[in-house]
């Protein structure tokens, strides 16, 4: 499988034997079970979906429970994901490892980007401010917003100050440095995105 669902729990250093330091983020990834397999039809490709985690049944519904029967599983999945079918796809019921990966493997990180609320243009998209001189009021205020005879409006997708963080962002281009199949972590070289324990999706470059 090139695709698993894990944990974000957060960064440390790897050292090598010349003295390098490397500073990774460790992820639990796995194991995830194979929750259903859909064949490729209509134009539609074929998908797989994972599960990660256990839900408690109170906040699990009956239809989830029951989807999760059918794959051999005795409680829902706290998280359920779909991910491309490979080549080989896995079957209904088997678990997907960490030992799919291997160190020296590029892959991308998704996840939800850490909540920053409502933030001011100044944060938000690195506006430099006003001037900072005394009896200045307009430190980190955004200035004009718009023409004013023509077109008289604010321009669809003009900066301004609003929510930040709380989205789906994805990190390209990170190299698994570490593979710890005992204990289900994937050491991945550089950031991901969200906070610590938040959920993220590890994919192989090109999957």
């Amino acid at each position: 499988m090139n695709a698993i669902i894990g944990r974000k729990l957060g960064m440390t250093q790897l050292f090598g034997e010349d003295g390098t330091v490397t500073p990774v983020t460790v992820i639990e990834a796995g194991p995830c079970p194979v929750v259903q397999v859909r064949a490729a039809a209509e134009g539609k490709p074929a998908r797989v979906q994972l599960g990660f985690g256990v839900a408690k049944e109170k906040r699990s519904s009956k239809a989830e429970r029951g989807h999760a029967k059918k794959a051999g599983l005795e409680a829902a999945p706290h998280v359920l994901r779909e991910f491309a079918s490979p080549a080989e796809a896995p079957v209904q019921g088997s678990v997907v490892t960490v030992t799919d990966f291997a160190p020296g493997e590029w892959v991308k990180v998704t996840g939800i980007s850490k909540g920053r609320g409502f933030q001011g243009v100044v944060k938000r998209y690195h506006f430099g401010g006003g001037p900072a001189s005394h009896g200045n009021t307009r430190y980190r205020k955004p200035g004009s917003v718009g023409p004013g005879t023509d077109p008289s409006r604010v321009i669809k997708g003009k900066r301004m100050p609003g929510h930040m963080g709380a989205r789906r962002t994805t990190q390209l281009g990170l190299l698994v440095a570490k593979v710890d199949a005992e204990k289900n972590l994937l050491f991945v070289r550089g950031a991901v995105p969200g906070p610590m324990r938040g959920i993220v999706t590890v994919s192989k470059e090109g999957a």
